[in-house]
């Protein structure tokens, strides 16, 4: 509301400037100039009126800030009756701050559209019947259909006999969890059984999604350091304007050369071109899908020299994958692939989606199963090709077929075992596991160019497992067997080495998120506690999302700079120049206009930032990268 409030005023402020500079020329080329001084001075007061209560706000506070300069040359240029150059300042100065929010709502309208593709409503039971309520309504005491594939908008219980979730975004467990009736339902976990009935514990407002919404308020109320090195610079650069003002009309004895050297110097590029260049940053990073909280945020990204990883749902994909099958009788490996995928073609419980996509993935002419019967979250019985097949838990295999699995079956850390069954003969076994995501070698190769000099991995898992896993990919240490206060201290530590970015995904990580200089948290399925603690939220489940975000960190930080460079360069040299007399105040104020709106247009580069374009190879990693991501969709989820 506030920011609707200060983009209205902002408007009217640049639509009274350009009202009264406007009417005074009119005056002025009738023959009027009296009446075009009033029009002008009429145009200034507003703008001045404005600034001079954000100058006392701002002292308030205890902040010194550059706008001082615009009300001195304002107020000067109407005290020795330069009406035209006072009236040009204000419109230059109201145009400025038009600009700047103008960028500010480009990013609130981008980062607003990636929240559509949330869900805005939930099944409620009411009164025999299903409604479709928006969540605002829902309440304690509540009863919610949860469809298969939904996201629990609440926290609540389960209603019904049972329930099978994906709770891979708020623990780090990446295989599902079985929860019965009355156990406990954490809002952002997915279900990836049938659908049930969940009674409601907590408002929405308590839910991921209204964590999101804090996500991208935080986003735009945010102030970058960057911005407070412009103000503590300021009083520098104040007195020496008003000494190089004073200079000039002590040595002269014109006030009017001390005049145009006030109005050649306001304002600084550096209230505008660094807000500008980074806002405009947050945007192009959300266009992305890399949800950035603010500017501060925005700006320590461009400086991260070590990153450490979390393991599940982070460095592996968090979604089970055959890593073995073991034979039990006289079929091969791929007749148990073959005969299990068949059957789990009539199941949408996620391990069997995974069996089914491994058959497809080698080829295998899958049959249609009958006589299909599941029990939710335990197996499936059928025919396939005319024989009896169960495949499952060991236990439901067991109970199915009265043969158990044997005691030498190996599993490592974070697997599972899909038992299968023919004829009422044990078959074999399908060992799941988690994998490491795709391209992540080319990942890390493309962050070490991007300037990233140590990469770790923390995790809570057996060492045996993570250094399996991360095998080849060239780590500089590997971090086992660690609870969450063991990956605080781990963050810690490196931060005396550098800026430290750690990026995961479970509530288990939210401690060290929160600690380190920049906490990454995997968003895309709705990762509430890690999401709130981070300080950039990956909104879809691609960690190569990273190389994108880190970049334009990095371009939007150097725009900026580069703009501040040339705009107090040029604003020098014009301050010179009005000092000795070679402009007068109306020319220095139109020359100043001239420097702000090239440094905000400058600025505004950072809008059109595309990754890996610049600073690497047309075939670097990074460039692949960003060419093959996907945007975020506009649609609800």
């Amino acid at each position: 509301m506030m920011a609707l409030f200060h983009d209205r005023l902002n408007v009217a402020l640049l639509g009274l400037a350009l009202l009264g500079l406007v009417s005074g020329l009119v005056f002025w080329l009738l023959g009027e100039p009296g009446f075009a001084a009033i029009a002008w001075t009429a145009g200034v007061i507003p703008v001045l009126a404005a600034l001079c209560v954000e100058i006392l706000r701002s002292l308030g506070q205890g902040e010194v800030g550059l706008d001082i300069v615009a009300a001195l040359s304002m107020s000067a240029a109407l005290l020795f009756g330069e009406t035209l150059a006072a009236a040009v300042v204000a419109l230059m100065y109201s145009g400025g701050t038009f600009l700047e929010s103008f960028a500010q709502g480009r990013a609130r309208r981008e980062m607003s559209d990636l929240l559509s593709r949330v869900p805005r409503t939930a099944t409620r039971h009411r009164n025999g019947a299903l409604d479709e309520v928006p969540l605002a309504d829902i309440a304690p005491g509540d009863l919610l259909l949860i469809r298969q594939g939904d996201v629990a908008p609440v926290d609540g219980t389960v209603e019904s006999a049972g329930a099978m979730l994906d709770q891979s975004a708020l623990t780090g467990e990446s295989m599902p969890a079985r929860l019965e009736q009355g156990q406990a339902v954490m809002s952002g976990s997915t279900n990836a059984g049938e659908a049930f009935d969940l009674r409601v514990t907590r408002r929405a407002a308590d839910s991921t999604y209204a964590g999101i919404v804090r996500l991208v308020e935080a986003a735009q109320e945010s102030k970058a350091p960057m911005a407070r090195l412009a103000d503590r610079y300021s009083l520098l650069f104040l007195i020496v304007t008003v000494a190089l003002a004073t200079a000039a009309w002590w040595f002269t004895g014109d006030p009017i050369r001390a005049v145009a050297v006030l109005v050649v110097a306001t304002p600084c590029p550096l209230i505008l071109a660094v807000p500008v260049a980074l806002v405009a940053g947050l945007s192009r990073a959300a266009h992305f899908g890399v949800l950035i909280k603010g500017a501060k945020p925005l700006e320590a990204l461009a400086r991260i020299r070590t990153l450490i990883l979390d393991k599940t749902g982070t460095l592996t994909e968090g979604r089970p994958q055959i890593v073995s099958v073991n034979r039990q009788g006289d079929l091969s490996e791929e007749e148990i692939l073959y005969f299990a995928a068949a059957l789990d073609q009539a199941s949408k419980h996620p391990i069997a989606q995974a069996v089914v996509a491994a058959a497809q993935a080698r080829g295998l002419a899958l049959p249609v199963p009958e006589s299909v019967v599941e029990t939710p979250g335990e197996g499936v019985a059928g025919s396939v090709d005319g024989r009896r097949v169960v495949v499952g838990g060991a236990g439901f295999v067991a109970a199915q077929t009265g043969v158990a699995t044997p005691e030498g079956t190996v599993l490592t850390a974070g697997s599972v075992v899909v038992s299968l069954a023919v004829d009422g003969r044990l078959a074999g076994h399908l060992v799941m596991a988690d994998a490491l995501r795709a391209g992540t070698a080319d990942l890390l190769a493309g962050l070490r160019r991007l300037g990233i000099t140590r990469i770790l991995l923390a995790t809570g898992d057996r060492r045996a497992v993570a250094e399996a896993v991360t095998e080849g990919l060239g780590l500089d240490a590997v971090r086992a067997d660690l609870t969450p206060d063991q990956k605080v201290r781990l963050v810690v530590t490196e931060r005396k080495t550098g800026p430290v970015m750690m990026v995961g995904d479970g509530v288990n990580d939210a401690p060290a998120l929160a600690v380190a200089d920049i906490g990454v948290a995997m968003g895309a399925r709705g990762a509430a506690a890690s999401a709130e603690a981070a300080d950039v939220v990956l909104l879809v489940d691609h960690l190569d999302r990273l190389l994108p975000g880190i970049e334009i960190a990095q371009r939007s930080k150097r725009i900026a700079l580069e703009s501040v460079a040339v705009g107090i360069g040029l604003s020098v040299l014009g301050m010179v120049a009005a000092a000795f007399g070679y402009l007068t105040p109306v020319q220095g104020a139109l020359l100043q206009e001239v420097i702000d709106v090239a440094v905000i247009l400058n600025a505004l580069r950072a809008l059109r930032i595309v990754p890996g374009q610049t600073g690497q190879g047309a075939g670097s990693p990074a460039d692949a990268a960003a060419r093959r991501l996907p945007r975020p969709k506009s649609t609800a989820a």
